[in-house]
């Protein structure tokens, strides 16, 4: 505590802006690497999620550009009004503090920016950046000694997470908006109290589909004999009166989750490495076969397919038990199905689920009158959670995600790796654990302090 109350006397330029003395300049520079990368990702970014919601003409046409702009415009300002805060905030206090070239610059930084982002995407930064702040504070509290982490912790917690999602989701209104439908769409319709549909209209859909196959003369090969096999099994097998599977029996109901969900994940965690498959492709061809036969691939695979069929076997069994259709079963179900995490383990789906969570039950809150509601709650929230990150990104990158600490770098082309860390290390942080190496060449004419390495004037 003693290391925390300390203060420095250096300039901003021998702290921060190690590149060049001038605030102004480094201000701008910073702006131009962050407007070049913002405009990358969220041109990226919007185009194929036009494309995926098969967006008209006129939104291409009207609509499209100004989005991006506006998100680039909120993700630069962002760059740009951390390091003019940094400046500002060192000139007002003379010195710097533990937690001024960190939290200090950046909150005010990051609700003047947030405030440029659209409405209805505040919300999901917030959740994206409260999640990554989380995670930070957990590493922080495990570096300094004060919490010691639980084997498969990430697994224990989306278990957790998991049954309080499948039992809103059960529920009657219990869940809306994309949430809703993503858990649809993973577990199907069949598990909401809601669906209604015809048995008899499954059945004999089933029967004429079955025909319309006997009918097509196909040569008898392996794909044919599964598909044959497959429709016997939905045919003839043990379906509850509770369950609303109607075309399928318990068993098959279970296999098909599994086969549909496997092969999802699977094909996502190709098109993820396509780009990186791509960029080495003339010059190491034989990365192609990676692309396909890589373990990741195979892991979410298992994963999303073992949590539906998990999730679906345990809500059936729990059916013929009880000989009843429960939303307390899906506490269960979801509890278990959660266990399917152990195949791909992540710190990063379990805490955004988390905080996905939180935001739901507050909403609900709300709703219900037992909450108040806080005005501007998401602006300030993700400015409090991006002042956490970047406190951790100043002061001890060691305990920042990687991959936020790569896209900080991408933002600031390698920028914020050049901050003279070295001098920062005397509030007992380890700031330079992670730079020994690096140490910036100052101009003496701009510091306070006389730099470690001088100059070498052209």
């Amino acid at each position: 505590m003693a290391a925390l109350s300390k203060s420095i006397p250096h300039s901003c330029y021998e702290i921060g802006h190690t590149w060049h003395p001038r605030c102004s300049w480094a201000v701008l520079h910073v702006t131009q690497g962050a407007l070049a990368e913002s405009l990358r990702i969220y041109g990226t970014l919007y185009l194929i999620a036009a494309i995926l919601r098969k967006r008209k003409l006129d939104y291409y046409l009207h609509k499209l550009l100004p989005e991006i702009l506006q998100s680039t415009s909120f993700l630069t300002a962002n760059g740009a009004l951390y390091v003019a805060c940094f400046c500002i905030l060192r000139k007002l206090l003379g010195k710097f503090y533990f937690w001024s070239p960190g939290f200090g610059a950046a909150l005010p930084a990051s609700y003047m920016a947030i405030l440029i982002e659209r409405k209805s995407r505040r919300g999901l930064l917030t959740i994206y950046m409260a999640n990554q702040a989380t995670e930070t504070l957990f590493r922080m509290a495990v570096a300094r000694g004060a919490v010691t982490p639980l084997r498969h912790g990430e697994v224990l917690l989306f278990c957790i997470t998991a049954a309080l999602f499948m039992f809103f989701f059960r529920c009657k209104d219990g869940l809306k908006g994309f949430t809703y439908s993503a858990l649809k769409f993973i577990v199907g319709k069949e598990e909401i109290p809601t669906h209604s549909f015809s048995p008899e209209a499954a059945f004999s859909k089933l029967d004429r589909k079955i025909k319309h196959h006997e009918k097509i003369s196909q040569p008898l090969n392996i794909l044919a004999l599964t598909k044959k096999l497959m429709d016997k099994v939905c045919k003839h097998g043990p379906r509850h009166r509770c369950c609303k599977h109607y075309g399928d029996n318990c068993i098959s109901y279970c296999i098909k989750g599994f086969i549909r969900m496997f092969s999802i994940g699977y094909l996502i965690q190709c098109c993820l490495r396509i780009p990186s498959t791509f960029r080495h492709l003339f010059t190491e061809p034989s990365r192609l076969l990676s692309l396909f036969y890589n373990k990741e691939n195979f892991q979410l695979g298992a994963f999303l397919g073992s949590f539906v069929s998990i999730y679906k076997g345990t809500s059936c069994f729990l059916r013929w038990v009880r000989n009843l259709d429960d939303e307390l079963h899906a506490l269960v179900a979801g509890c278990l199905a959660g266990i399917s995490m152990m195949f791909y383990k992540s710190t990063t789906i379990s805490m955004y689920l988390v905080s996905k969570l939180v935001e739901t039950m507050y909403f609900k809150g709300i709703e219900a009158g037992k909450v108040p509601y806080f005005p501007h709650a998401d602006s300030v929230i993700y400015a409090i959670s991006t002042s956490i990150c970047f406190q951790a990104a100043v002061m001890e990158v060691q305990n920042l995600r990687p991959s936020y600490w790569k896209f900080l770098l991408r933002l600031t082309k390698g920028r914020f790796a050049l901050m003279n860390r070295k001098v920062l290390d005397v509030f007992g942080t380890e700031a330079s654990k992670n730079f020994k190496d690096f140490t910036p060449k100052l101009d003496p004419r701009y510091t306070v302090v006389p730099p470690e390495l001088p100059l070498e004037l052209s």
